[in-house]
């Protein structure tokens, strides 16, 4: 099995569920400055140009949260639980693209990937934007988490990897996540966690 990745937010979350796991994977450092990414080869893989990409036998994918189902189907492990539970995991994985990390990744991307790129101060207005959304949606996780050691109660899921993955980058991002105290507790509680703490292969050092 090969993961393709780079040092960013997305493979991020893969890698570490890979490594949670202890899956026998060979992880496969995709150079996005030297385009990598988009050679013939690695466009068969994934035609999307994009990073995390997955080899398993015959088995192609793309998307984080399909690998991180795939790992965790491989592994026979519940973080990617049956029943309704899977549903519960569903709507977290929606949630957070479609709103938390979708804004938190705007900062992420304006105080991170555009200086190490050399595109640029950020850009005023997305970050005032992104910041009032991250708030907004902040509040809601912070609120469900509440009483809750993960997002599913007592289960540690791939929807936390999901949700926390900009989290690691909060201060140099200034995502205002000190303002929600059950957001912190929770993202202390996956630091605790080697394979989050250490996603990628120390060999392979990156900017960002």
């Amino acid at each position: 099995m090969k993961i393709f990745y780079a040092e960013t937010i997305n493979p991020r979350k893969v890698c570490a569920v890979a490594r949670y796991l202890d899956l026998p994977v060979d992880f496969v450092p995709v150079d996005l400055s030297k385009g990598e990414h988009r050679t013939p080869e690695y466009l068969a893989i994934n035609p999307n140009g994009k990073v995390p990409a997955l080899e398993d036998g015959d088995v192609r994918l793309w998307e984080a949260n399909a690998i991180m189902c795939h790992l965790a189907r491989a592994a026979k492990s519940d973080l990617w639980p049956d029943g309704a539970q899977q549903e519960d995991v569903l709507r977290w994985l929606s949630w957070n693209s479609e709103h938390f990390s979708r804004h938190a990744g705007t900062l992420y991307f304006n105080y991170i990937i555009k200086p190490a790129l050399g595109l640029g101060a950020p850009d005023d207005a997305a970050v005032k934007e992104a910041t009032g959304f991250v708030r907004r949606f902040g509040a809601v996780l912070n609120d469900h988490l509440r009483g809750r050691k993960y997002l599913l109660g007592d289960t540690l899921t791939i929807a936390d990897f999901a949700t926390a993955i900009t989290l690691p980058y909060a201060a140099r991002a200034k995502i205002p996540v000190d303002e929600f105290p059950e957001i912190v507790r929770w993202h202390a509680r996956l630091n605790e966690l080697p394979a989050w703490r250490e996603p990628f292969p120390k060999q392979q050092t990156q900017a960002a």
